[in-house]
């Protein structure tokens, strides 16, 4: 039944301050993510630039490692989310915890595989003579904090589901801020240069998790949830992240395509797309905050048995995506002859910046949609057609990219590629929003 457009603005109000109570501290907490990487370049770039080009190699790597890995979060929020739904706390922190325990066991998994592997990885990812050492150490140490690193993953998701997002940007302001108080101290301080930074880093990243657990270990024993491992739910955690572990490694192989595109375009051309490829992250990052608030909100409904509820969310998320999408777009369009002199001031590189921005600024509202369906999806636990759908979009991805070069295309042929990607992102999602076969009611999909 069609609701009364008195119902109706009720019912959009009430989701725009959930959203808005959910989206903005999730934001933050994004943002306070790539800091970490940040703050080490600033402190370790004093060092010299063979260090400096060490951590290049190192972060990326690591970067990498546990991007591929993101799933724990969004399996976590989505399956928290539909406990918390059906009114069953203990078994949301109880599911929480299986996605904590996978979380170790995968991050003890790759630091045994990086420790003796990471010369050669450095090599392989590229790095000079007198970089490559550098590269080496800080992986080597940084590599004992990648099981904190995916334990916050999990227990991001855990509190996501509990409909929690300031928590997290608590945690992620306090950690960014050790890890600066660290560094320096470390790194000149004691004199132990990129080494330090590693270390500093690392212990930043254990008691990000050690907070983290506290709070879900306060909430685990306040409703009676057991915190052993139970390998029945550890192993159901892990089946549910391999479909958005396809999708995740299947965006980073388009990412990956597309600058290894616009290297052999040409030095000037990489230049500006690594710039693009920078802003059009931190676009993401607004988007993305609205598509946390998205899986944490659809869940709930879904897990409460709300049919309508769910549908409601996501037509209103939608219209949150579609109006970021084109107010970010028109500050892109209008700020591009600010942003492009902060980056950069070789002509050859600002020439193709100014073409290339404006695209991403006209494909904004198409980013809008997709980020908000993509949150949709995976708070109703849809992973295995997200799977499908992004190994799809590669697939149509991957020519048109490789054609750029072929046909004497440039950098603005090339993201006009990455536009493509988007738009069908954007139709496969919306086909499948239509269909109403993503909305699964239950405490569990």
């Amino acid at each position: 039944m069609t609701q009364a457009p008195a119902t109706r603005r009720r019912s959009d109000r009430r989701h725009d301050r959930e959203i808005i109570a959910l989206a903005l501290p999730a934001f933050g907490s994004l943002v306070a993510e790539p800091l970490f990487v940040m703050v080490d370049s600033a402190v370790i770039g004093h060092l010299g630039t063979s260090q400096l080009a060490g951590l290049g190699v190192a972060a990326g790597l690591l970067t990498t490692a546990v991007a591929v890995f993101v799933f724990l979060a969004y399996a976590t929020t989505a399956a928290v989310a539909r406990r918390v739904g059906a009114g069953d706390l203990p078994a949301a922190i109880r599911q929480g915890m299986d996605g904590i325990w996978l979380a170790l066991l995968l991050g003890a998994g790759v630091v045994a595989a990086v420790l003796p592997t990471a010369p050669w990885l450095v090599e392989a990812f590229g790095a000079s003579a007198t970089a490559a050492p550098h590269a080496t150490t800080y992986l080597r140490i940084s590599a004992l904090g990648i099981p904190a690193m995916l334990v916050v993953l999990a227990a991001t998701g855990v509190l996501r589901g509990l409909q929690d997002t300031k928590t997290p940007l608590y945690v992620a302001l306090g950690g960014f801020s050790a890890n600066a108080a660290l560094n320096v101290a470390l790194v000149y301080g004691a004199g132990l240069g990129i080494a330090g930074s590693a270390w500093g880093t690392v212990i930043a990243q254990c008691a990000m998790a050690a907070a983290y657990l506290a709070v879900v270990i306060r909430g685990a024993r306040r409703h009676g949830a057991s915190l052993r491992p139970d390998a029945a739910g550890i192993r159901a955690c892990a089946q549910a992240g391999v479909p958005l572990l396809v999708r995740t490694l299947s965006l980073r192989a388009v990412l990956m395509i597309a600058t290894a595109i616009a290297a052999r375009l040409g030095d000037a051309e990489v230049a500006a797309h690594q710039i693009v490829l920078t802003l059009w992250s931190l676009l993401a990052f607004t988007l993305d905050a609205i598509a946390i608030a998205g899986q944490a909100i659809i869940g709930r409904f879904l897990g409460a048995g709300d049919r309508d509820g769910a549908q409601a969310a996501c037509r209103r998320m939608i219209q949150w995506g579609i109006a970021s999408g084109l107010v970010l777009g028109v500050l892109v369009a209008l700020a591009r002859p600010v942003l492009i002199p902060l980056f950069t001031s070789d002509p050859a590189v600002q020439g193709p910046l100014l073409t290339t921005l404006l695209v991403v600024a006209v494909t904004q509202p198409i980013s809008g949609i997709v980020f908000i369906l993509d949150g949709v999806l995976m708070g109703a636990g849809d992973g295995p057609y997200l799977a499908w759908a992004m190994v799809l979009t590669l697939a149509l991805f991957a020519p048109a990219a490789l054609a750029v070069p072929a046909f004497g295309g440039g950098l603005v042929a090339l993201w006009w590629a990455m536009a493509l990607m988007m738009t069908v992102r954007m139709a496969t999602l919306w086909l499948r929003t239509r269909s109403g076969r993503w909305i699964v009611i239950g405490a569990s999909r």
